[in-house]
């Protein structure tokens, strides 16, 4: 996968910050010397450069999948879960605020965004815990060969960014920062009834209004619900086949004036089926086993 930016040929480097009021983020420009952003970036470079060491290409970031703390994944920037740092992305001015770091307290992260001599631009985003950390310690420095105790505010910038984004992708490097950042939680529940109705198109035989209601006050099954409609796998879905893999696995449904419809307390496993994630075998006649996939990968050939 290429980087649709130019890092030899950067003219412009702003960096800010963003900041959590409880609600939600907002994004504001703070003004650094010459020397912060070449620094900055350096950053940008070291982290395209771990996106990529002994990887021979991204995988796709996936909602329903438990991705470990590092992992090189990549995402559409047209995805509606990029919805949040494309805008970050895709401002076309941010506001100036010089005293943005006076509270790090509310500093949620902190971005770069860049332009290329080919007025392209690459937004690179950071997860702010090793940004505030630092305010609570104690840091010292030689003065005329002497200690003494730093008294003004330090921040401190990290080796890498969690993201980088380009007018193509969003390139992940760190999935849950990721997330965190993208406020992600959210925006998937946020995508449930606009998820349903997606699915609902290729599987009318199904009664979704439990399974929607289900959803929408548990972020797990939310994620279920983003990943299959991503997969884009239920357009044949056969319903007597549907039927029969629900009772295999244990899964409660009933037919209602013509349609699927699950019973309360299996709207999880339901998912857990239309993911791809239960599944059955008997090597041991007469002795069925059940499983569920914690990660699954389709197999061809």
């Amino acid at each position: 996968m290429t980087l649709e930016f130019d890092l030899q040929n950067v003219i412009v480097t702003e960096f800010g910050v963003g900041r959590d009021d409880g609600h939600s983020t907002s994004f504001v420009a703070v003004p650094v010397n010459g020397e912060a952003q070449r620094i900055l970036r350096e950053m940008v470079v070291a982290t395209w450069e771990a996106l990529h060491k002994n990887v021979d290409h991204l995988a796709k970031y996936e909602p329903s999948e438990k991705h470990g703390n590092t992992e090189c994944l990549y995402l559409p920037l047209n995805d509606q879960l990029s919805a949040s740092v494309r805008e970050l992305h895709e401002a076309a001015n941010i506001a100036l605020d010089s005293h943005a770091l006076t509270d790090a307290s509310t500093v949620s992260c902190y971005f770069v965004r860049l332009t290329d001599n080919k007025n392209r631009r690459l937004t690179a985003l950071k997860r702010a815990s090793q940004f505030k950390g630092i305010l609570k310690k104690h840091l010292l420095r030689f003065v005329t060969d002497s200690l003494q105790l730093i008294e003004d505010r330090v921040f401190k910038l990290d080796n890498d960014f969690d993201v980088v984004i380009d007018s193509a992708n969003v390139h992940i490097l760190r999935p849950k920062a990721f997330e965190f950042i993208g406020n992600l939680e959210a925006a998937i529940l946020k995508a449930v009834p606009h998820n349903v109705t997606s699915l609902q198109k290729d599987l009318s035989f199904v009664n979704f209004v439990s399974v929607q209601r289900f959803a929408e006050n548990h972020p797990r099954a939310a994620r279920y619900l983003a990943s299959i409609r991503e997969q884009k796998e239920t357009k044949n879905i056969d319903m007597k086949a549907l039927r029969k893999h629900c009772k295999d696995m244990g899964v409660e449904v009933r037919v209602v004036s013509g349609k699927l419809t699950v019973n309360e307390g299996h709207e999880m496993k339901f998912l857990e089926v239309l993911d791809r994630r239960l599944y059955g075998i008997e090597l041991v006649k007469g002795q069925p086993e059940r499983f569920k996939a914690t990660s699954r990968k389709k197999i061809s050939g």
